[in-house]
C-alpha cells in the first residue's frame, strides 16, 4: 500500500486556502497511486488558532469547510486531516467544548474522527484552555486498495501523544502512554500528525525519540510535521518514517513544503525503502534557515512585501539585514543609516560596505541636528542636571521614531535588531531600538550572533570583516563599548543560559565557577528588565526558552529566595538607570 505525506504550510484561519492545499496534495497523491494521505496536526486551520477557537462562527466555518473538502477529495483516496471538532456533551459533563482532532475522509464523506489524548500546557502550549482530551485509543482499518479485502490496522496519534514514552524519557509526564496502548492492540502501523514548533536541536531530538520508541515496541511509525512561520513560532517540517527497528527510511525537507510517498507491506510491516543515514545540518545553517522562514512567513502572512531596519555598522543589524535579504530579496530591504555625533567613521563605512555586499537599498539620515533640537526643547526641564542616561537614549528614540515614520508612510515591516543577551538584561531602549513589528534575532544570544556571521562568511564576505572584529558598542557616548556595562558576552551568555534555559538559581550558577558578584548583578538585571520584554515586538522562537509566548514571568514581583543575594530592587530606579547604558559603568566589573 502506498502512503503519502503532505508537509504543508497553512495560514492560521485561512480555511479556504488551507483546504485547497490539502486538495492539491490529494490529487498529487492519487497521481502517485497512493491509498492514504497524511497531513499535519490542525492542517485545516493552522496551528495554533488560539482564541479564534472561542468564536462559535469560526468552529462552524471549520466544520463546514471539512465537509466541503470531503466532498471534493478523490473518492479512492483516504485522507487524514487535522481539524477541530465540537465536544457535543461538554455542557453535560463539565468538559472543554472542543477537541483537537483528526478526521478520516474517504469516499466523499467523514468516516471517522479521532481526538488528541495528551494536551500540552508547557512552554508555548496552552491546549487545556480550549480542548478536552481524548479518552480512547485511535484506531482504524484501511483496505490496501478499494477492491481488496486485505486491511491494515493503523493507530492514529496527534503530536504530544508520542511524547510520553517513559522508556525514552525515563519518566511520565501524563498518566497515559497512547503509544503503548496502541501497540497492545496489535496494530500494524502508527501515524503521527504533528505541529511541533522548532527550536535548535529539536529535529534531532524528535528523531531520536521516535526511533527509540519504534525500536522498543517493534512498530513502524510515520511522522508528519507542519512547516512555516505562524506568529512567533517556526515549524521546521522534517517529516519522516522509521521501520520497526527504528531505522530511518524516509525523510522530508527541512523548512520547506514537501510531498513524499513510500510503499508499506502489511504482511511484514515493512517499508519498501532502504534505511538511510541521516546527516544533521550544521547548527548555524539550521538556525539561519529557521530565522529566514520565520521572517518570510510573518511578512507574507501579514501582507508585507518590504522590510526596513536601522543599520548601525554593528554585528546585530548586519545579521538581521542578511536574514532579511535572504527572506525577502535584496530589492525589498531598506537599510537606514542614522549617524549621530558619537558615531565613529568606521561604523558608517562598515554599514555602507554591508549595503554593498548585500545589494540592498539604503538611505542616510544624520540625526545630529535633531538631537540639538531635543536638547533645546528639554533644556528648561533638564537644566542644572547631570548629563546621563536620558540624554544618551534620546539618540535611540530619535532613530526609532524615524524608522517608524518611514515604515508607517510606505508600508514597510520594521525589523528590530536586538539580540537575546541584550533583551535578557535590558541593554536596549524602549521606544528606540526596540521599536518594530518583529524582533528577528531576539532569541539569538550575542555569541551565537557572531558564530552565525562567521558561518555566513565561510565562502565569501557578506558581513564586512571589520564588523566581526571590532568591540560591540551602542555608540551613545564617546568611546563607549558594551563591556563598559556588561561582562564579556561569553560569560554573560553562559550565565543567561543556565538561568533562563536551565532554570538554575544564583547559588547553582555561582557554584558552577562564575564570579558571584557578576552572577548577582546579571540575575538582578534579568529580573528587573521584565517590563521591557513585555513591551517588545514579537520574538521569533529558535531556542527552547524564548522571550515570547512561552515566557510568562510577572513584572511586579519579589522572589524571597533571592533576598540573601540582594536582589530586591526598585522598579522606579530601573526606569532611571536602564536602557543602553547603566548608571554606574562599573556596576558589573
Amino acid at each position: 500500500m502506498k502512503i503519502a505525506i503532505a508537509q504543508l504550510n497553512p495560514t492560521i484561519g485561512d480555511l479556504v486556502n488551507n483546504s485547497q492545499k490539502i486538495l492539491d496534495a490529494a490529487h498529487h497523491a492519487v497521481a502517485q497511486n497512493a491509498r492514504l494521505l497524511l497531513t499535519p496536526e490542525l492542517s485545516l486551520c493552522g496551528y495554533s488558532p488560539r482564541d479564534l477557537l472561542l468564536y462559535p462562527n469560526f468552529i462552524e466555518s471549520l466544520t463546514a469547510q471539512l465537509q466541503e473538502l470531503a466532498q471534493k477529495l478523490p473518492p479512492e483516496l483516504a485522507v487524514l486531516v487535522g481539524t477541530v471538532t465540537p465536544n457535543k456533551f461538554a455542557h453535560l459533563k463539565g468538559e472543554k467544548p472542543l477537541f483537537n482532532s483528526v478526521s478520516l475522509l474517504e469516499n466523499r464523506e467523514i468516516k471517522r474522527t479521532f481526538h488528541k489524548w495528551l494536551l500540552p500546557t508547557y512552554d508555548v502550549f496552552d491546549e487545556h484552555r480550549y480542548f478536552e482530551a481524548g479518552k480512547k485509543p485511535n484506531i482504524f482499518q484501511l483496505s490496501v486498495d478499494r477492491n481488496s479485502k486485505e486491511k491494515i490496522k493503523i493507530g492514529v496519534t496527534i503530536c504530544e501523544d508520542l511524547w510520553n514514552d517513559e522508556q525514552f524519557w525515563q519518566k511520565r509526564s501524563y498518566k497515559h502512554n497512547p503509544l503503548k496502548d496502541l501497540v497492545d492492540l496489535n496494530i500494524d502501523l502508527i501515524v503521527n500528525l504533528s505541529a511541533s514548533p522548532y527550536y535548535l536541536h529539536k529535529p534531532e531530538l524528535r528523531k531520536q525519540m521516535i526511533q527509540s520508541s519504534s525500536n522498543h515496541y517493534q512498530i513502524p511509525i510515520i511522522y508528519v510535521n507542519q512547516i512555516g512561520g505562524n506568529d512567533d513560532l517556526i515549524f521546521d517540517g522534517n517529516s519522516f518514517a522509521v521501520n520497526q527497528k527504528g531505522e530511518l527510511v524516509s525523510e522530508a525537507k527541512a523548512f520547506s513544503e514537501d510531498f513524499t510517498t513510500f510503499d508499506f507491506e502489511p504482511k511484514t510491516k515493512e517499508f519498501s525503502l532502504t534505511p538511510i543515514i541521516h546527516l544533521p545540518q550544521i547548527e548555524e545553517q539550521e538556525l539561519f534557515s529557521a530565522l529566514v522562514l520565520g521572517l518570510k512567513d510573518y511578512a507574507k502572512k501579514c501582507n508585507f512585501t518590504q522590510v526596513i531596519l536601522g543599520l548601525s555598522g554593528g554585528i546585530d543589524s548586519a545579521l538581521v539585514a542578511a536574514i532579511a535579504t535572504t527572506a525577502m530579496g535584496a530589492e525589498n530591504v531598506l537599510g537606514v543609516l542614522m549617524p549621530s555625533p558619537y558615531s565613529s567613521d568606521h561604523s558608517l563605512k562598515d554599514a555602507q560596505n554591508l549595503v554593498k555586499n548585500l545589494g540592498i537599498n539604503h538611505h542616510i539620515l544624520p540625526i545630529g541636528e535633531i538631537m540639538e533640537t531635543y536638547d533645546q526643547v528639554l533644556d528648561p526641564l533638564f537644566s542644572g542636571t547631570e548629563f546621563g542616561i536620558a540624554e544618551e537614549n534620546l539618540q535611540a528614540r530619535i532613530r526609532g521614531n524615524l524608522l517608524m515614520s518611514l515604515a508607517n508612510k510606505f508600508g514597510y515591516l520594521l525589523l528590530s535588531t536586538g539580540n537575546k543577551s541584550e533583551m535578557a538584561v535590558g541593554y536596549c531602549t524602549l521606544y528606540g531600538d526596540m521599536n518594530g513589528g518583529l524582533a528577528v534575532i531576539a532569541d539569538v544570544p550575542k555569541t551565537r550572533v557572531f558564530s552565525l556571521c562567521h558561518w555566513l562568511n565561510l565562502h565569501q564576505e557578506i558581513i564586512p570583516n571589520n564588523i566581526l572584529i571590532k568591540p560591540p558598542s551602542a555608540e551613545l557616548k564617546p568611546n563607549q563599548v558594551d563591556q563598559d556595562s556588561l561582562p564579556p558576552y561569553e560569560i554573560l551568555d553562559a550565565i543567561l543560559n543556565l538561568n533562563i534555559n536551565h532554570h538554575q538559581s544564583f547559588d547553582e550558577i555561582a557554584q558552577a565557577g562564575f564570579d558571584a558578584h557578576i552572577v548577582k548583578k546579571v540575575l538582578k538585571l534579568v529580573t528587573r528588565a521584565e517590563f521591557k520584554r513585555t513591551q517588545s515586538p514579537l520574538v521569533l522562537k529558535v531556542t527552547d526558552k524564548a522571550f515570547g509566548t512561552g515566557w510568562r514571568m510577572p513584572i511586579c514581583s519579589r522572589d524571597s529566595a533571592l533576598h540573601h543575594c540582594g536582589m530586591i530592587y526598585n522598579q522606579k530606579e530601573f526606569f532611571m538607570t536602564s536602557d543602553r547604558s547603566l548608571k554606574n559603568k562599573n556596576e558589573l566589573s
